[in-house]
């Protein structure tokens, strides 16, 4: 008697893909989820032979064999803003070639409390959890790391958890660097919050701005310190703020492009140029700094979210490994926004690294 073609598709199971491929079903199982340690060309063996036989790995049978469930938390502070949203692009591009779905947790701003912590929304729904951006000493993330789940931090770190950052003391460095290259001797500063704060990045790219000024024999004034939010209009109104003064500044850094874009426009409104009248140096390597010709500290955000994944995915994979902190390297991309100071009309540098633009 013929057999349907859907009642074929249902019969088919992961050993007669194991049974045709000639391989494990350990193997067909970890080369049809993406995860790693699978030779590349037993991985698309393996996808043709599933492809040819139709066979589509069940996601409740998955999780009822593994006792898993089948899910990852991304917990972040923000969504929409550049960094974030970059970060999530990179995490989610590596999570949908596995059979994990993403659970999204978004805290709102870390300074808030949360009427529901974290850890117990997550509890029982997730098998592990990348934090992006949030203090390690949050009494939520405490709470978070006692619930024996595999966790990976980006843009932080702890001892004992996987983490992936960039050096933000060096990228903070480097971007004041270059201005006291320019001749450049009373730099602004503009953070995202009132300095100190208990967030790694913000406390280390300041680290890296005393350094430079201090190594240089400049002086570090917390007059020229204004909080801009990282956003565009906090960015505006640091930078007027940095202009009402009765010594402004002749050159800033400022934590993010976005706040740097609000600083170009304050400048463009009080009628001065960038690069010409006051230097500009922003962090983050968005897209629009190269249109707005904005010199910057280039980070690899959605690069950190795809290997901070990827960590987290070898985690789950093989529970004995080691945390460890992996770093990626930044890049100054020096534009039009800074100038040797006094000079005419912008100067351009040699660019840092290649002379590709992000």
């Amino acid at each position: 008697m013929a057999t349907s073609d859907a009642t074929a598709v249902i019969g088919i199971t992961i050993r007669d893909v194991a049974r045709e491929a000639g391989v494990s079903t350990a193997t067909v199982s970890r080369a049809l989820r993406g995860l790693p340690n699978v030779d590349p060309v037993t991985r698309e063996h393996v996808k043709r032979v599933a492809d040819r036989l139709d066979y589509v790995i069940s996601p409740a049978a998955s999780r009822l064999a593994s006792g898993r469930a089948g899910s990852i938390a991304v917990i972040t502070p923000f969504l929409a803003r550049w960094y974030f949203s970059k970060v999530l692009h990179g995490v989610e591009r590596i999570l949908q070639r596995s059979d994990l779905d993403l659970l999204l947790y978004s805290t709102g701003d870390p300074s808030e409390v949360h009427r529901v912590p974290p850890h117990r929304r997550l509890r029982r729904r997730v098998d592990a959890v990348l934090v992006i951006g949030l203090p390690v000493d949050s009494p939520d993330l405490q709470e978070l790391f006692e619930l024996d789940l595999p966790v990976t931090l980006i843009g932080a770190h702890s001892a004992g958890v996987s983490s992936v950052s960039i050096d933000d003391v060096e990228g903070g460095r480097m971007a004041t660097q270059h201005l006291v290259n320019l001749g450049h001797e009373r730099i602004g500063l503009i953070s995202g919050r009132p300095l100190p704060t208990p967030f790694f990045p913000e406390n280390d790219r300041l680290s890296g701005y005393q350094q430079a000024l201090s190594a240089s024999g400049l002086v570090v004034d917390q007059q020229l310190q204004v909080p801009g939010f990282f956003t565009i209009e906090g960015g505006e109104h640091a930078m007027t703020a940095q202009l009402a003064q009765p010594k402004p500044p002749t050159a800033v850094f400022a934590m993010s492009d976005e706040m740097a874009f609000g600083a170009l426009r304050a400048l463009r409104r009080h009628g001065l140029q960038p690069g010409r009248d006051v230097s500009i140096v922003g962090f983050d390597g968005h897209e629009m700094a190269d249109l707005l010709d904005l010199t910057t500290v280039c980070q690899p955000a959605e690069d950190l979210g795809a290997l901070a994944a990827r960590c987290l995915l070898d985690l789950l994979d093989d529970p004995s490994i080691e945390p460890q902190a992996k770093r990626l390297p930044t890049q100054l991309y020096v534009r039009g926004s800074t100038a040797i100071r006094g000079a005419a009309h912008p100067v351009s540098l040699p660019r840092h690294g290649n002379d590709a633009k992000p």
